[in-house]
This record gives C-alpha cells, sequence and structure tokens, in this order.
C-alpha cells in the first residue's frame, strides 16, 4: 500500500464507516417499508433489503481492513502497517448483490412471469461472468492483463445494458405517468451508476497510480456502491408505491405475514 496523507487516509476511512451506517440504515427502511406496498411487490423490497445488508457487512470488514493496513508515522503520515488490505470483499459482495439489484429491477416491471424468468436468468448469469472477469484483471499489476479482463468483463457489462433497454423500453411506454418515469430513472441510475467501475478499474493503467490513485479507486467504487445499493433501493421503493397506488392496492391494510 502507497504512503498516504492524513487528509487522503481519513477521506477513505470517514467514507468507508458512511457507507456501513448508509447501508444498514436503508434495509431498516426497506424491511419497514414492505407494509406500504402491494403484496406483490413486497419480495422486490426484501430483496433490496438484503442487498444493502449483505453490503454493510461487507463494508464494514473493508473499514477494517483498511484501518488495520495502515499506521501513522511519526512523520504525521499513514504508512503502510504490513498488515493486508482485502480489497476482495468488495468482488464477494457484488457476486452476490449485483445479481440481486436485477432480481429488484425485474420485481417491479411486473412482467409476465415466464418473460420475466427467462430475462432475470439471463441478466444474472450477464452479471456472474462480468464479476468473475473483472476480479483477475483487478488483482493484476500487469497493465495489459488488466487490460484483456476489463475487455472480457465488459462483453456481458454492455449485454446487460442492452438487455435493459430492450426490455424496459416497452415497459416503461406501456406505463405512462408516475409509474413510468420512474422505471426510467431506474434503469438509468444503474446505467450511470455502473459507469464508476470500469472507470474505476482503468485508473491504474490510466496513469492514476500510488496514493492518488488508490484513494480514487476506493472513494470511485465506494460511491458507486452507495448510489447503486442504497439509492437504487430508494427508487426501486418509490416504483413499488406508484404501481400499489396506480392498481388500487390498500397496501397498509395487508397483513405482512401474507
Amino acid at each position: 500500500m502507497p504512503d498516504l496523507t492524513p487528509g487522503q487516509f481519513q477521506l477513505v476511512y470517514n467514507l468507508l464507516s458512511l457507507t456501513v451506517a448508509t447501508m444498514l440504515a436503508a434495509g431498516l427502511f426497506f424491511y419497514g417499508s414492505r407494509a406500504h406496498v402491494a403484496h406483490r411487490y413486497r419480495p422486490a423490497l426484501l430483496v433490496s433489503a438484503i442487498v444493502v445488508w449483505i453490503a454493510g457487512y461487507h463494508y464494514f470488514r473493508i473499514f477494517q481492513s483498511w484501518e488495520g493496513a495502515f499506521m501513522l508515522s511519526g512523520e504525521g503520515a499513514y504508512t503502510a502497517s504490513g498488515a493486508f488490505f482485502n480489497d476482495a470483499y468488495r468482488y464477494a459482495d457484488w457476486l452476490i448483490t449485483v445479481p440481486l439489484l436485477l432480481v429488484e429491477l425485474v420485481a417491479v416491471m411486473a412482467l409476465a412471469k415466464d418473460e420475466a424468468r427467462s430475462l432475470l436468468t439471463k441478466l444474472v448469469i450477464a452479471a456472474v461472468l462480468m464479476i468473475a472477469f473483472g476480479y483477475p484483471g483487478e488483482v493484476s499489476d500487469n497493465a495489459t492483463t488488466k487490460w484483456v479482463w476489463w475487455a472480457a468483463a465488459m462483453v456481458p457489462y454492455l449485454y446487460i445494458y442492452a438487455a435493459l433497454f430492450s426490455k424496459m423500453g416497452p415497459v416503461i411506454a406501456a406505463n405512462p405517468g408516475r409509474v413510468g418515469s420512474l422505471l426510467g430513472l431506474a434503469r438509468n441510475v444503474l446505467i450511470v451508476t455502473w459507469l464508476f467501475y470500469p472507470i474505476s478499474f482503468l485508473a491504474p493503467v490510466l496513469g492514476l497510480g500510488g496514493a492518488t490513485g488508490e484513494v480514487f479507486l476506493q472513494v470511485g467504487y465506494t460511491i458507486a456502491d452507495i448510489t447503486a445499493k442504497a439509492g437504487f433501493g430508494v427508487v426501486i421503493y418509490m416504483i413499488a408505491a406508484a404501481r400499489t397506488e396506480q392498481e388500487g392496492h390498500g397496501a397498509t391494510t395487508e397483513p405482512l405475514a401474507a
């Protein structure tokens, strides 16, 4: 690990701490909000809660690992302590949560059961391949290796984008008004926030190395995760609530055990 200034170390340290709190609080909100949506949309909120709770656990472990990887020197800089910084927690998290994010989205699209199952199967397989292809490049110090695995991961990455555009376009068009607008917002949130990942991945081979590169990588991934998990979950809740209102369900009168 490179030497960091106190400001660099504290920026990542505080952002990781904020992320743990955000994920846990979001999970409580999503879990408690199930009573405010129709029965058919409650699984989407439950999945939203599971996503952020899983992310909260992994971010707690990343926070601990970051804290242990550095020590404050007599010169006032944070130097490597010799302990291993385990950034692989991110990939363990993404391998679970990225497919679940797609489950959330498909759940509120209200597709026919067979169509939803077929779309979700393709999206989940693509998501798993995307994460699996990205990891070898992430841990490699060789620029060529990084580019090769980045290119491999971009194939399923772009497939997911294409599938979301082709399937969500007709759904958005068929739901004018608030529901359609929110579905469009959900698609855009995924598209925009997911752009952080391939950009941050390539930071070392684009000349952004050393302390600045490490901080950029950690901050970029963390902000993207907050937005793509907690922020996206809020949009999913808004879609579920809007659909509930649109369909005329009295969600608050339906027991959660039903």
